[in-house]
């Protein structure tokens, strides 16, 4: 399976919420010095009167959130994710989390996919930052469509705290144009009885590939996107691990805290399974092409095909 569009999340994350702010006039948009980077600055030029640079102060920016959720208004926060999971996880902890204060987080340039900008940069750990706090959501949408519709959903989401993690290279787009973004439901993308492949982000599309591989090899693939990590949709996963009894997970993330351990806690709980994790496995990214980083980390389709036989091998010795 060829995609034959890309678009980035972060593009069309920019577009959408100045498409809201004609909407909505609570809305406001804080960002830290990188309007440009995180596409908010579409939203600054048709609304220059709720849009903040809080300059390179991220944790004031996330404080200031807060004061603007408190008094009636709806933020959003922007940075790239390392600095906006990282840097400031104790603020948004304890002004955001704890007070359950609906601030939203929509962070750019995450995982492996920063590709240059290297290790410092490509931002690994911030599903697990974020999922681990009580009263915080996470929204981690599979292509540009999806995208937009999570924007438009957390735009309206009053009930407390929501992070939505976004790339920076442009990803194929799996969706028509007419999708509904369903907060807090997989989505199944196709039917398989042999092994499910759960994934999130970029990697639904890679999932997608992989299948087809799959399948020329005799291998029936259930293709589930994953794009809520928390609440997890358990009865979809629970259903799809109880008629293949065994799961990939796949992730552009570390495989500790992210979408893989959120899965592996449910079946562990609930029907115990077999789980292979895809995902980065304990290890810093480095500088390089996009493309070449997923490869090397056995995040593109072959290194997925190879998990998922791996999985399929397990099970049946």
């Amino acid at each position: 399976m060829m995609f034959a569009t890309k678009r980035g999340t972060r593009d069309v994350y920019g577009e959408t919420l100045a498409e809201l702010g004609h909407e909505d006039s609570s809305i406001v948009v804080l960002t830290a010095d990188l309007a440009g980077s995180t596409k908010t600055s579409i939203f600054a030029g048709e609304h220059p009167d709720r849009f903040y640079n809080m300059g390179v102060a991220e944790a004031n920016m996330i404080g200031t959130a807060a004061g603007f959720a408190l008094s009636g208004f709806r933020p959003f926060v922007s940075t790239f994710a390392m600095f906006a999971t990282g840097k400031v996880w104790e603020q948004i902890r304890q002004v955001v989390a704890y007070p359950n204060t609906p601030v939203r987080i929509v962070a750019t340039h995450a995982g492996l996919t920063v590709g240059e900008d290297g290790a410092s940069h490509q931002m690994l750990e911030d599903i697990g930052n974020m999922r681990v706090l009580p009263n915080m959501s996470v929204i981690v949408p599979s292509d540009a469509v999806e995208a937009a519709g999570a924007i438009r959903f957390v735009a309206a989401y009053d009930d407390g705290p929501v992070y939505v993690r976004l790339a920076r290279a442009p990803f194929p787009v799996i969706h028509d144009e007419d999708h509904t973004f369903e907060f807090g439901k997989a989505e199944i993308l196709a039917q398989g009885t042999d092994v499910t492949i759960a994934a999130c982000g970029l990697m639904v599309s890679v999932a997608l590939e992989a299948r087809e591989v799959l399948a020329a090899d005799g291998i029936a693939a259930e293709v589930v996107n994953v794009s809520t990590i928390k609440p997890l949709d358990r009865e979809t996963l629970l259903t799809s691990a109880h008629k293949t009894g065994v799961v990939v997970t796949a992730e552009e993330h570390q495989i500790v805290n992210g979408l893989g351990s959120a899965i592996c806690e449910l079946l562990s709980e609930e029907l115990p399974t077999l789980v292979v994790r895809v995902g980065v496995d304990d290890r810093f990214g480095q500088s390089g092409n996009a493309d070449a980083l997923l490869a090397h980390y056995g995040l593109d389709v072959d290194g997925l095909v190879a998990a998922t036989k791996q999985a399929l091998s397990k099970a049946n010795t």
